[in-house]
């Protein structure tokens, strides 16, 4: 398995020096050439050189030390040169490599039938060989080579030798993952994947770890930062779960009795005002020593509404404070805030829940938090690794992210920009068509009116909204019980189940559900009526949403509302509203697209 921080020049250094690496005694050898650490390898393992098998084993293993000096070459050169590199000789860089990593498990390959006569030699009863179950490292070469990430189903991992395994634990041996609890090959996999897709080009800057699910993420984060009696300064709308980690855990006086400050609106100047007013408010925390921590959620859950990430984060950090972002509703398809040119703009840590659309098909829980590779992680015994997350909450509290999950959350994030995509227009397309009936309100970014449309025109991908929005029918006047014979009767068409970003489109309540942990002052203030619905649009034909939404309103509103269903656009306009809506976006996607002139050709 591969060490999880992306090769480059600022990788963790090596726990020897070339050559004495690959030794059983790499931390106490004396050896310093090819042929002594392979002499004193078969020491360390009883051999006698002189011996049939042994003779050819020391041959093997001098071969080994050299190689890994050629390897280590390799890798040096390949990170000075590769930015210089024309595309086809990159090309031909990554297809040599691919098959020397073909050749060197041929050599594991030819390994296996030697190694597995000495096993089957030893003779054990039928008893001890079905309790023991076949060597893992018998017949798992080819696995190597499968076409997607293995699932490693596995608790543990056999380990090499004494001071390897110490090298492990000290976080300097990552062959070793020790315990799945940890590191799992999986789950890095999709940790991987994720800074490559969050982070693009500036991946080598980043590291990730996966948790069991979003709110673990979350926890795990701010446990890692938040002390006691510290100021957490905070978006409005945050999904709900946050609000209550925040107010009924972190704020609770028995535990960390953390200040719990929130700021509405979306730019830097209402959060500047809000940073003001908490720092007098709490002066004398401040003066004890306390600190500021910022958490941001955009776009936020339940109206979808985007916050100026760029400017908020270049003021928290003229303050000198850390920027959390829970970028879950956008994924980054619509936004990738650690992609901006400038570093202040970007902030500390990103989260996302896995839960969502990154996975899209509602089949799993998971979360992850990103960050820059020292934040992250750094071998036991550095200058600060005892600040990283990895060692100060991951390795300590366990919500890890299993392998069976990892792969769900990899296979689903292949289609993302596919029902992204879809997602948005359908977004579009129903917001414009709720909105265009007088008695409802639209609260999202996909309404022009609303106050966060100037941000998500600037900062989402085409401006496009994400697939998530609010309505209410406050204006319209409605008892509490036709409103709720209503809702309930949306189902089949839209779902009542309390997430989001599945292939299907889903409704709820946020003041019954998902933001039921708010007082009243509370859902007045995240702008939360008692006739919310929150819309998490999915994949359908929102011709086939508006149908029966339509015939809904019909049923449940018009005998207590008379006309309410006949406010709405007539049908050839709702054709209308489709296909150009429809039309317009895959136009402006097709013309976001790199030119060929442009990167794509040397």
């Amino acid at each position: 398995m591969r060490n999880p921080t992306p090769l480059s020049p600022a990788a963790p250094a090596s726990p020897a020096p070339v050559g004495q690496l690959l030794s059983p005694r790499r931390r106490t050898t004396t050896a310093t050439s090819p042929a002594e650490l392979a002499a004193e390898q078969l020491a360390h393992f009883h051999l006698d050189p002189a011996s049939p098998v042994g003779a050819p084993l020391q041959r093997l293993a001098e071969k080994l030390y050299t190689a890994h000096g050629d390897l280590d070459e390799l890798w040096q050169a390949t990170t000075r040169t590769l930015a210089t590199l024309p595309r086809g000789d990159r090309l031909a860089l990554f297809n040599a490599k691919k098959f020397v990593a073909f050749q060197l498990a041929k050599l594991l390959d030819l390994l296996q039938n030697p190694t597995r006569a000495v096993h089957q030699s030893l003779g054990h009863s039928t008893a001890t060989t079905l309790a023991k179950g076949p060597y893992p490292t018998f017949d798992n070469v080819a696995a190597l080579f499968s076409a997607n990430p293995v699932i490693t189903r596995t608790a543990t991992y056999i380990f090499a030798c004494t001071e390897w395994i110490d090298d492990a634990f000290h976080g300097r041996e990552f062959l070793h993952e020790i315990y799945s609890r940890l590191l799992n090959p999986t789950s890095i996999s999709l940790a991987n994947h994720i800074v490559d897709v969050e982070a693009g080009p500036l991946a080598p800057e980043y590291l990730a770890w996966n948790f069991n699910s979003g709110m673990a993420a979350i926890d795990t984060i701010l446990s890692h930062l938040v002390g006691y009696e510290d100021i957490i300064l905070t978006s409005r709308n945050v999904y709900g779960g946050t609000y209550q980690l925040l107010h009924d855990w972190y704020a609770k006086a028995s535990n960390l009795n953390v200040a719990v400050e929130f700021f509405d609106g979306a730019t830097a100047a209402d959060f500047g005002a809000a940073l003001a007013a908490a720092q007098a408010r709490h002066a004398g925390r401040l003066a004890a020593g306390r600190a500021i921590y910022v958490f941001l959620e955009s776009p936020c859950n339940p109206h979808g509404r985007f916050l100026d990430v760029p400017a908020i984060c270049r003021h928290a950090h003229a303050a000198g404070l850390t920027v959390m972002l829970d970028a879950t509703v956008g994924t980054p398809f619509l936004v990738r805030p650690l992609q901006r040119a400038d570093v202040v703009e970007r902030p500390d840590f990103v989260i996302h829940s896995y839960t969502k659309d990154l996975t899209g098909s509602g089949n799993t829980t998971a979360g992850v938090v990103i960050g820059r590779n020292a934040d992250m992680f750094l071998p036991k015994g550095e200058p600060g690794w005892e600040h990283t997350l990895f060692w100060n909450v991951y390795y300590i509290k366990g919500a890890f992210l299993d392998a069976d999950k990892a792969y769900e959350v990899l296979t689903g994030m292949k289609t993302l920009e596919l029902r992204m995509l879809k997602k948005c227009i359908n977004t579009l397309v129903l917001s414009r068509w709720l909105a265009a009936h007088p008695k409802i309100r639209v609260n999202g970014p996909a309404n022009p009116c609303d106050p966060s449309a100037p941000v998500c025109a600037q900062l989402s991908y085409l401006g496009l909204p994400a697939p998530l929005f609010t309505i209410d029918f406050e204006s319209a006047g409605l008892d509490r019980l036709t409103f709720e014979r209503f809702f309930d009767s949306l189902s089949p068409m839209f779902g009542h189940q309390v997430t989001l970003g599945q292939g299907n489109t889903v409704v709820l309540c946020p003041a019954l559900t998902s933001h039921s942990e708010l007082s009243p002052e509370a859902l007045h203030a995240a702008g939360i009526a008692p006739t919310t619905i929150r819309i998490a649009v999915g994949d359908e034909d929102p011709r086939e949403l508006i149908r029966d939404f339509l015939a809904v309103a019909r049923l449940a509103l018009d005998l207590h509302a008379p006309g309410f269903s006949a406010a709405f656009p007539a049908a050839a306009a709702i054709d209308q509203l489709v296909d150009e809506t429809y039309i317009d976006i895959h136009r402006r996607h097709a013309a976001a697209q790199h030119r060929f002139g442009e990167g794509l050709r040397d």
